[in-house]
């Protein structure tokens, strides 16, 4: 059986470097590292976020309840035929393969700390949670400026790429911005901001004036749609509120659909991220999280940032 302190282990765990209150209360770019094939560019995404904003790392690992229960539940297994004794030995390997994925748990985090550290990251707090992994982050909202996300799951290969399986879940419950990342790293040094010129989408841009995310780096403000005087209009407001960034921001109205307008515009001008809000239920919003999300998602090769 897990004793007492393995559960709270398994529950909290960042191998010895417990939080104090004043680390507590600092926002953190949250790494959430799995065993996926992006869980590399993760770490190296996550370590430039930090180095970037100027903000300290955490690096998450959350603990599937339900593929490994920390106390097995068998009472749904009684049946025909059934014998105590093997529902005893079926709940000690339960046990056995949840405490297995703890451990295996520990080395990911340890080997990602290694990373980030040599990709420029000064230190990085190591937690891992027994849960499910949206309300893991929700939970970390407080304390977090930016979470980090592999785009792709950990069923992904090179013939078969999948998103992630509780990216939309994720996308449509945290309320903090997320990077979300392709399984290469490079460097980012230029941003592209989907805008659809909604009282929402103007949120946005508040919200990016206001965070480090995109500091210093090139912007292009683009909208699909028809070219509009009430469209320039839009931009050039849009435009001004980002003035105080300082950096150089480019204009731009594109026709047709959102997806493949967003990717032609984005390779045309060589973007190194896309920039997308969860704007109310505008046309960017229904296509974030309505039928052509996996599409998006799994096309993708460079990062998306989602602001919320």
């Amino acid at each position: 059986m897990i004793d007492s302190n393995e559960k709270n282990d398994i529950r909290s765990h960042n191998n010895e470097q417990t939080d104090n209150q004043g680390e507590a209360s600092m926002l953190r770019v949250v790494a959430c590292i799995d065993g996926s094939r992006a869980a590399p560019a993760v770490c190296d995404y996550a370590a430039w976020a930090s180095r970037h904003m100027e903000t300290p790392l955490m690096l998450l690992h959350v603990l599937d309840e339900e593929r490994y229960p920390a106390e097995p539940d068998l009472a749904g297994n009684i049946g025909l035929g059934s014998r105590e004794q093997l529902l005893d030995e079926l709940a000690q390997l339960d046990r056995k393969r949840a405490k297995l994925a703890l451990e295996h748990g520990h080395h990911m985090l340890d080997e990602a700390e290694t990373r980030v550290k040599a990709a420029g990251a000064a230190e990085a707090v190591k937690r891992q949670r027994h849960g499910n992994l949206t309300e893991s982050l929700v939970a970390l909202e407080k304390e977090t400026r930016l979470f980090v996300m592999g785009l792709h799951g950990e069923s992904s290969s090179d013939r078969d790429i999948h998103i992630g399986s509780q990216l939309e879940t994720v996308i449509r419950s945290v309320h903090r911005s997320i990077l979300l990342v392709p399984d290469d790293y490079s460097e980012p040094k230029s941003a592209m901001l989907a805008f659809d010129g909604s009282p929402t989408a103007f949120r946005g841009v508040e919200l990016i004036v206001q965070s480090p995310v995109l500091k210093g780096m090139p912007l292009h403000l683009v909208m699909i749609g028809a070219d509009t005087a009430d469209r320039w209009e839009q931009l050039k407001k849009a435009e001004q509120m980002l003035s105080g960034l300082g950096v150089d921001i480019t204009l731009a109205i594109r026709a047709g659909d959102v997806e493949p307008a967003l990717h032609a515009y984005q390779e045309e001008h060589d973007i190194d991220i896309l920039v997308m809000g969860a704007y109310g239920h505008s046309r960017i919003r229904q296509f974030l999280v309505g039928s052509t999300t996996t599409t998006m998602l799994k096309t993708a090769k460079k990062p998306l940032v989602i602001i919320r």
